[in-house]
């Protein structure tokens, strides 16, 4: 398979390589991009997450709660400026309301919807927006959650809405502890809850990843698995909530901290604003094609 510009860009926006390594793992496995990650990261080149996805979309998130349900969403712009706006973060709040009562299905559904009740659709109303704001607006994703009675919403902004977070705490009325789980992840961005949520084929496929680095270390194959399963309790320390030491007491864990106030954590909701998405890099584009066609 020709590796093109384009894949050597992915591969290196996701493991933060360089151009020449990610070019050269492509070509070992034939360009497929799990398999280039998995071959970075046996090197030593990669780490096992992303290094950082290149945030281009600016905007903000927003949650909103009434009584058992809440909304968590995602609202961009084209620029810094106007996420600061009055009338923007005016519209992502009416946005905000709008979903969390008509509970549309998706963002398409969402848009086709009237708006507040009256003859205009939300996309009309967002067009409006845009023509009195002047840049593009999106409404890119949004999560309702619901709740029990005696659970307990938890959210945290940070900047602003560039990282918003909705949580949900089980058996608790504990408004600060899920404020505060919520904090430890908008700042440490685990993937999971608890290590039970973590698939066997992930895991199977860290533990072959893990064991390819202790080999390439040169390390004794009778030492190699216990070495695994050193280092595949790091990975679930990063991946997996309640393993991870809890942001405002190092010295414990997130998973005893809220045992310890008799709760359990259900849910969490994460939104970065612009993870995934990028902006236009033309000087970028040709550094990888110059790269790639030598």
């Amino acid at each position: 398979m020709a590796v093109t510009a384009s894949m050597v860009k992915e591969l290196r926006e996701k493991t933060g390589a360089g151009m020449m390594d990610c070019k050269k793992a492509l070509v070992e496995v034939d360009g497929d991009m799990e398999k280039a990650i998995d071959f970075l990261r046996e090197k030593g080149i990669a780490k096992a997450e992303k290094k950082a996805d290149r945030i281009a979309a600016e905007g903000l998130s927003a949650v909103v709660i009434e009584g058992n349900k809440a909304v968590i969403l995602e609202v961009n712009s084209e620029t810094d400026f106007v996420a600061k706006n009055e009338n923007f973060k005016a519209l992502v709040g009416d946005l905000a309301v709008h979903i969390l009562r008509e509970n549309p299905v998706d963002v398409e559904t969402a848009l086709t919807q009237n708006f507040k009740g009256g003859s205009e659709t939300v996309q009309t109303h967002m067009n409006t927006a845009i023509a009195k704001i002047g840049e593009k607006l999106s409404l890119r994703r949004f999560t309702v959650v619901e709740k029990e009675d005696n659970d307990t919403f938890g959210s945290y902004l940070h900047m602003g809405g560039r990282i918003g977070v909705l949580t949900v705490i089980g058996n608790s009325s504990d408004e600060e502890l899920a404020k505060d789980i919520a904090m430890h992840v908008a700042a440490i961005n685990p993937k999971y809850i608890s290590r039970e949520e973590v698939t066997q084929d992930v895991v199977d496929r860290e533990r072959e990843v893990l064991r390819q680095q202790a080999l390439n270390e040169g390390k004794p194959a009778n030492i190699v698995e216990k070495m695994i399963e050193g280092r595949l309790s790091k990975f679930f320390e990063q991946v997996c909530l309640l393993d991870q030491p809890f942001v405002k007491d190092g010295d414990q864990k997130v998973g005893k901290y809220v045992k310890s106030k008799n709760a359990t954590v259900k849910s969490f909701v994460r939104y970065e604003v612009g993870e995934g998405l990028e902006k236009r890099d033309d000087n970028f584009a040709e550094e990888v094609m110059a790269q790639v066609d030598k």
